[in-house]
């Protein structure tokens, strides 16, 4: 076998980021409560770095009062923790407690019932035997939160016999279905959105509207759901006022059971927002104001010189003292200056958007928002489109209107030779659907007419486009009684 040698020449574009500018790009997507809980994490982990503000200033003039020093021991010991929230439970019992002493019981918050745990509890008020009271929690165990089964029948009896060892009949997992289906809130167990309206009709009175209600739901769904009025009514041989009765019926119905309105509150997974910004307006004049609670940070005295005692240390551990100072002067140093450089971009990049949207925030007019995209304030600031889409991501502008997120300002054109932003062409689509027919809906190409008629030229893929962006149904479904 020949061996051969070959030498070739490639050329390679590659770019590599330096640490601060790693730093600086994940400081920069950080929102103002991230950033404040980065600060402070900083300020544990590095000794050379220190927050100078006011209260440090206050404290340190207390110092040299008259005050008599009158702190327990117990106190003392308490002082050396951050905040009452890292202090030791026992260190708030005291042993030496007295009758008549205050007292608070600790008490354990919780955050409410779940819909599981609802349906046990009504369970457990029913005359079961074992064996169907375990067969009622492992159907209520197959219950997920909006209140629907997740498993068919059969495969709750495969289930039931694997796991728990019981072969159940058919008659006894029905019989125990029906029990749990006829548990509160009224819908819960059903195997599909038929399922769950019928088992709360069923619940209801006996009157016309409701009777109605049920033969639609239980024999012309699919009719129902793709809103062909015309057919029901010719099939149930019914007039226009008593299918809108019906309709109204089903529409008080709740498609999702299992949100409990005693559990609201303990399930709100809202996400609460911290503006990063403030813009306020006085006549023509803008103020602008970069909203955070970090402290102003500096560089710990210790940690400012190189000098040490060289009588107190050996050459060796001199050497590492002095490495480990440098390590943490130099980290400190460069989270300080990465923190300002973020806090001098996020002000400019606000400052380019409150100058290229300046009659939005002296209006608060949507339709006075002009089309801007990234570029435009690339072009306004010098930064890069990247710095630009971080600076924005996830941040909130407070004003007298409200608190909108950045991305809201940024929006395109719907053509290039057009000054015309969409949230204008948004705002004349939504006027025109709420003013349309309710038995005859405009179709988009009908909507693109009437937009052209306003003087905003746009396609029917663009309107079909924006519709879907607002979450508007086709005209199908827009379509009443």
């Amino acid at each position: 076998m020949k061996e051969s040698l070959s030498q070739s020449l490639n050329q390679r574009l590659q770019q590599r980021l330096s640490p601060m500018q790693v730093q600086f790009v994940r400081l920069l997507e950080m929102n103002g409560a991230e950033i404040e809980d980065e600060v402070r994490r900083a300020l544990d982990e590095n000794p050379a770095l220190e927050a100078t503000d006011s209260s440090t200033a206050d404290i340190s003039t207390d110092d040299h009062d008259d005050t008599p020093f009158t702190e327990t021991a117990e106190e003392l010991q308490r002082a050396d923790y951050r905040s009452e929230d890292d202090i030791p439970s026992y260190r708030f019992e005291t042993s030496g407690r007295q009758y008549g002493d205050d007292w608070t019981e600790p008490v354990v918050a919780t955050s409410g019932e779940t819909l599981q745990q609802y349906l046990l509890t009504q369970l457990s008020s029913l005359p079961l035997t074992p064996r169907q009271q375990m067969t009622g929690e492992y159907i209520v165990g197959n219950i997920d939160d909006n209140g629907y089964l997740t498993r068919s029948f059969h495969s709750l009896l495969d289930d039931i016999a694997v796991q728990e060892g019981v072969e159940l009949r058919d008659e006894e997992l029905e019989e125990m279905l029906k029990k749990v289906r006829e548990l509160d809130p009224p819908g819960v167990g059903a195997t599909d959105l038929r399922d769950c309206l019928l088992l709360q009709l069923r619940r209801r009175p006996n009157t016309v509207s409701v009777n109605t209600a049920r033969e639609i739901v239980a024999n012309y769904f699919d009719m129902f759901s793709h809103k062909h009025f015309d057919r029901i009514m010719a099939a149930l041989e019914i007039d226009s006022e008593a299918l809108r009765d019906a309709i109204d019926e089903i529409k008080s119905l709740n498609p999702k059971p299992g949100a409990l309105p005693e559990d609201t509150h303990s399930r709100d997974t809202s996400t609460h927002i911290t503006p990063d910004f403030s813009v306020e307006t006085d006549g023509d004049t803008i103020t602008l104001t970069l909203l955070n609670n970090l402290p102003q940070l500096q560089i710990e005295s210790t940690f400012s010189t190189d000098e040490l005692p060289s009588q107190s240390r050996s050459t060796e551990r001199r050497r590492e003292a002095m490495a480990f100072i440098r390590q943490r002067r130099d980290d400190a140093a460069t989270f300080i200056k990465t923190l300002q450089m973020r806090q001098e971009t996020l002000y400019r990049v606000m400052s380019a958007i409150v100058q290229w949207q300046r009659q939005f925030f002296l209006t608060y007019d949507e339709t006075k928002l002009r089309p801007m995209i990234l570029k435009d304030i690339a072009s306004l600031t010098g930064y890069d489109l990247s710095v630009i889409s971080r600076a924005t991501t996830g941040k909130y502008v407070a004003t007298r209107a409200g608190i909108y997120p950045l991305k809201f300002f940024f929006n395109e054109r719907p053509k290039e030779d057009t000054d015309t932003s969409s949230h204008e062409i948004l705002a004349a689509l939504r006027d025109i659907i709420a003013t349309e027919s309710k038995r005859r809906p405009l179709s988009d190409e009908a909507i693109a007419s009437a937009l052209s008629e306003k003087g905003y030229s746009v396609a029917r893929r663009t309107v079909t486009k924006y519709r879907e962006r607002e979450g508007i149904p086709v005209a199908r479904l827009r379509k009443e009684i």
